[in-house]
């Protein structure tokens, strides 16, 4: 088995590094102005791309094969179907 090593350059890192950090403050931004239930929405989408960042660079996942990327994808639906379940049946208790 040949197992293939990538490395990741130190300028591409701290580039994802500071778009978490600009991505973070943008969540804070969004969170204290108050758009009803925009809010909620704008700082879910923003934390979903925060963590396809650290999904895909941090964690390699951009450098691993399409097999272990829709298993990735198919847990993580999973996952979203079984808490917005969750919430429904909270929301209409």
């Amino acid at each position: 088995m040949s197992e293939q090593q990538h490395i990741v350059s130190y300028g591409k890192l701290t580039a994802i590094w500071l778009g978490l950090l600009a991505l973070t403050a943008l969540t804070v931004w969004v969170a204290r102005h108050n758009a009803g239930i925009g809010h909620v929405w704008g700082s879910l989408a923003i934390a979903v791309i925060k963590g396809g960042l650290v999904i895909a660079f941090f964690m390699h996942m951009k450098y691993e094969g399409r097999l272990l990327r829709w298993l990735l994808f198919f847990a993580l639906s999973v996952l979203a179907i079984f808490i917005g379940f969750t919430f429904f049946d909270v929301l209409y208790r």
